[in-house]
């Protein structure tokens, strides 16, 4: 199956000890933001996640790479072409506007503009908006000059466009907003009030503005700026909508942060898929004890289902919460990590959330104790904490390089890798455990990830080698248990400096991260977020 990771479709894990199967279907797209229809007639995918910019033949479906995950742009979030055909790309964490001429030659255009979003261009002319509060939507000069600020104040901009009144129109995501300003400047102006949730704007051919939801319904609201005024709501089901354009037969093309893929509205909200939507990672990933497996997919939780029949989504959003990265199950309750610092338990049978620490240092993977606590690694901090009743916060280990997950045994011991360091080590829990101090159980391993134990097993994702390594708890042995993962970025890909995790007092790029759990009939669930799905790898039955 052709898949981000590899788009022959020849790639398969390698697994002697363990049949290995995929809940869901590979998501070609690592995300989908920013879109516009390129002089090629393609549409132009900005892939913020993957930092790789893709083009999509809407009659096949076909994806090609054009900005490699690897080149000079780091986290595009929106694009726009210019008269001559020159690729203006919003580089949103660096604070970076990019030029790729027609040649497929790279300028850096500007580097003042703080989490540059929203894009546009009016003929020759070039603006952009920042994605903060108070942001600034500005006109910049490819050849040179200093930026002119139309207008402050803007609560999140993002996706904007010049109107048929010759006006710039764009969102305030924080209020409910749509306002426009004349391209030379002047007194900004509200046009459009609560308005739910709103991301992108957009107008159609016939001059009707459509205001894009970043929410969980897909809504899509239709504004007869120029007519009556009036509005008509369109629900979609396309969870967490970004971006949109329009063919020249009016036809309605729009992405999703939280799925990827690319997917034709149509006025009616009928929906036709050109490239099917999936996991955006994923990262974190667990099962409860009746066998439901649930991925923390960065914008939200889901469920990952068996392959459908390409009618509809192969993967079911239970929540969008923002920043899910590490998962586990805990009865009816799941609890969360976000590397922006937050722990959360989630009750998915009434959609509430209750807050159980903030402001640690990159909390990653998460388990429940024995006794109920929840054991997170605090990967920027280097230690694991436990949070217990009444959220009260232990410090279990510190001085680690960058732990990454945690995992517990049958006689509640507790594990941890570390990532930075490259080893697995156990961490004294509970009275009588130990003398306080770590105890390395494996080491020389590649980025070790996820973890998680069956048995007399300690299993490890090693993400840089993509390999899945066993580690005996009686004689401390290790075997190989699978390879030729797809996890991390594509075979061949070296991706340069990191994003950084926050840009202009808001969320950058969390790392990638690339979760193990086990289930409770003795199979492994790997988070494959190389390719967007989840992995599981049984055993292989006896006398085969």
């Amino acid at each position: 199956m052709p898949s981000r990771f590899d788009p022959t479709g020849h790639h398969r894990v390698s697994s002697p000890r363990r049949q290995v199967s995929r809940l869901n279907p590979a998501n070609r797209l690592w995300g989908s933001n920013g879109v516009a229809f390129g002089p090629d007639g393609r549409l132009y995918v900005a892939q913020f996640l993957a930092g790789q910019i893709s083009a999509v033949d809407l009659a096949t479906g076909d994806v090609d790479v054009i900005v490699p995950m690897d080149g000079p742009i780091r986290s595009p979030d929106d694009l726009a072409f210019g008269a001559d055909g020159s690729m203006y790309v919003a580089d949103l964490v660096p604070g970076r506007v990019w030029r790729r001429d027609p040649a497929g030659e790279y300028r850096l255009v500007s580097a003042a503009v703080t989490n540059p979003n929203g894009i546009t261009c009016v003929g020759d002319r070039l603006f952009v908006n920042e994605m903060k509060p108070d942001g600034r939507l500005l006109e910049l000069f490819p050849d040179g000059g200093e930026p002119v600020v139309l207008t402050g104040g803007l609560a999140l901009g993002n996706a904007m466009q010049l109107g048929p009144d010759g006006h710039l129109y764009y969102p305030h995501m924080i209020t409910g907003q749509v306002w426009r300003i004349p391209p030379d400047g002047g007194v900004p102006e509200v046009v459009a009030e609560d308005v739910h949730e709103p991301v992108a704007v957009r107008f159609d051919r016939g001059g009707v503005l459509h205001v894009l939801s970043r929410g969980a319904e897909g809504i899509v609201t239709r504004v007869d700026l120029h007519g009556t005024g009036s509005r008509t709501l369109v629900t979609s089901g396309l969870t967490g909508l970004d971006n949109a354009a329009f063919d020249a037969e009016n036809r309605m093309f729009v992405s999703s942060y939280a799925s990827g893929g690319i997917t034709e509205l149509h006025p009616d909200g009928r929906t036709r898929d050109i490239v099917p939507r999936g996991l955006d990672g994923p990262y974190g990933v667990t099962v409860d004890l009746g066998g439901t497996v649930y991925a923390a997919d960065h914008y939200r939780v889901a469920s990952p289902e068996p392959p459908g029949d390409g009618t509809r989504d192969d993967v079911t959003t239970l929540a969008l919460l923002t920043f899910a990265h590490g998962i586990v199950a805990d009865g009816d309750l799941l609890h969360l990590t976000s590397q922006y610092g937050t722990v959360v338990t989630y009750d998915p049978a009434d959609g509430s959330t209750r807050e159980r620490m903030t402001g640690l240092d990159r909390p990653l993977g998460v388990a429940v104790a024995p006794d109920g606590a929840l054991v997170v690694a605090e990967a920027g901090a280097g230690r694991v904490i436990a949070i217990g009743h009444g959220d009260t916060t232990t410090v279990l280990a510190e001085g680690l390089v960058r732990p990454a997950d945690v995992a517990f045994d049958g006689g509640g011991r507790c594990y941890v890798s570390d990532e930075g360091a490259g080893s697995v080590v156990r961490v004294p829990y509970g009275d009588g455990d130990g003398d306080g101090g770590t105890t390395t159980v494996a080491e020389g391993l590649r980025a070790p990830q996820g973890l998680a134990v069956l048995g007399d097993d300690l299993f490890t994702v090693e993400s840089a080698s993509r390999r899945l390594r066993a580690i005996s708890l009686t004689t401390g042995e290790t075997r190989i248990e699978a390879q030729d993962l797809p996890v991390g970025p594509p075979p061949g890909v070296v991706s340069g400096t990191a994003p950084a995790l926050f840009a202009g007092g808001m969320p950058g790029l969390a790392p990638r991260f690339a979760g193990l759990a086990a289930a409770p009939d003795g199979s492994l669930l790997l988070s494959a977020d190389g390719e967007g799905t989840v992995l599981r790898l049984a055993p292989v039955p006896a006398g085969t």
